[in-house]
């Protein structure tokens, strides 16, 4: 059902027990449409640390699903093992074979998309849209990240595709059950169009999905978190803002101050670090994009 935007401000500004309220009753509609055949999808971050409290506060018995990439901070991992009755689910392919075979996951997937097409299509429209756009001048790459096509190593945006959206789609497929997801409308403006054209409980998607806390705000989870003495992974005890894929370098440059990933990552798990910079060869990547700041074109 389409939501308002006026009515999306409402929810945002109302206390957090009206929240938490109007949150059980989206998850108690998800569960009883499908019967109890539903699960979180349970990253070990706070976001969905609250969601798998809230929906196991009505119905205890309700699975979670892990998703293990290996690209996990072992702080994540080792919280989750925490929980019982979590699905521990793995992709077929490893994340070094996924840049082997595509390429990094840089700057945005859709920065890294276009990127992508831009260097694979076969199709000159595609192409000419990407490069210059459209006749309303939509759909090209943005102008600062054209160096990027003639950078030397492959640039994608299929991780998550094969590492996330794929094994969830199988999990999904073979258990037959639908998610709870804890993602919320302030993480981005594809999040707010989505919630604004289905609302939480998206039933007639080729997807279904819930998201029962899409009109909270990143306070109101810890808020949660400090009112019901909620444990959560110590790994935000040291700034990292985002629990992701710990080599993932979307968002990379957006990063300021001493909180950046690699930094933490360097100080807190030194092998990680050496094996993502080496190994998998970051450092270059780094270094390529840092002398395109250095000369201003970033």
């Amino acid at each position: 059902m389409s939501v308002k935007k006026e009515d999306l401000k409402l929810y945002q500004s109302k206390s957090l027990e009206e929240k938490i309220e109007m949150s059980k009753e989206r998850i108690r509609i998800w569960y009883e449409y499908w019967d109890g055949n539903v699960f979180v999808s349970f990253s070990g971050g706070k976001d969905s640390t609250v969601l798998l409290d809230l929906v196991r506060s009505i119905y205890p018995e309700v699975k979670g699903m892990f998703l293990d990439t290996g690209l996990e901070w072992p702080e994540i991992r080792q919280f989750v093992k925490q929980f019982d009755n979590i699905d521990w689910v793995r992709p077929k392919m490893p994340f070094h074979k996924v840049i082997d075979k595509y390429g990094y996951p840089i700057i945005s997937k859709d920065v890294a998309q276009k990127l992508y097409e831009i260097r694979t299509t076969k199709s000159d429209k595609l192409l000419n849209k990407r490069l210059y756009g459209d006749v309303n001048k939509n759909g090209k790459i943005p102008e600062k990240w054209k160096f990027l096509i003639d950078a030397p190593f492959k640039i994608s945006h299929n991780c998550c595709n094969i590492l996330k959206k794929n094994p969830s789609k199988k999990y999904e497929r073979e258990s037959r059950s639908y998610p709870y997801i804890g993602t919320m409308t302030v993480d981005s403006s594809t999040r707010i169009s989505s919630y604004l054209r289905i609302g939480c409980n998206g039933f007639d998607l080729t997807r279904p999905r819930s998201t029962p806390l899409a009109f909270w705000y990143e306070k109101d989870i810890w808020d949660y978190i400090k009112k019901f003495n909620l444990p959560y992974s110590p790994i935000y005890n040291t700034g990292l803002e985002r629990t992701g894929c710990m080599y993932c370098l979307f968002g990379m440059h957006m990063e300021r101050g001493k909180n950046k990933r690699f930094d933490i990552m360097k100080q807190l798990h030194p092998k990680h670090y050496n094996f993502c910079m080496n190994k998998l060869g970051i450092s270059d990547i780094l270094k390529y994009i840092n002398k395109e700041k250095s000369n201003g074109n970033i």
